[in-house]
């Protein structure tokens, strides 16, 4: 197995981790354009930003994983925890836990915050996903609800 780390994005990433991010959209056939990617890249290395990112870097310097992640105010608890919004790995890389990486050093970071939990969505029909998931945290009974907000004429 190729020698994987995990740190935070630099601006030299950029190119990298666009083509994993564009993958990430289509595969939940989401449009994808140079405005969306630019907002979220600016996000990342923004540090006043609530948006923060881990990537998985192989050997070469080369980008092959992304986990954006942010924290989540928990109400009821008086706590926070942490979302992570999107989890995506090289295709080729996959099954060579790299994802497990990401959500481990996720998790590091999380206790070393004293977030409370870490918690993610997924597609039902995202199996391969599921099973790394599974080997990490509970799956819950919390059913999602969305609500568009077409912008006001």
């Amino acid at each position: 197995m190729e020698e994987i780390s995990i740190g935070p994005p630099e601006p030299r990433d950029y190119t990298d981790w666009r083509l994993l991010y564009e993958g990430y959209a289509r595969f939940y056939k989401m449009p994808m354009n140079d405005a969306i990617a630019g907002t979220v890249w600016g996000w990342l290395l923004n540090p006043a930003h609530e948006l923060e990112a881990l990537l998985a870097r192989a050997g070469d310097g080369r980008v092959v994983g992304l986990a954006h992640f942010r924290p989540m105010p928990r109400p009821l608890t008086g706590t926070t925890a942490g979302f992570l919004d999107d989890l995506f790995v090289e295709p080729r890389l996959r099954g060579r836990r790299v994802a497990d990486r990401l959500i481990e050093a996720m998790a590091d970071l999380a206790r070393a915050r004293g977030w409370t939990l870490i918690r993610w969505l997924t597609g039902d029909d995202n199996y391969r996903a599921r099973g790394v998931y599974d080997r990490h945290a509970m799956r819950t009974m919390w059913i999602t609800y969305q609500m568009d907000l077409p912008p006001r004429r």
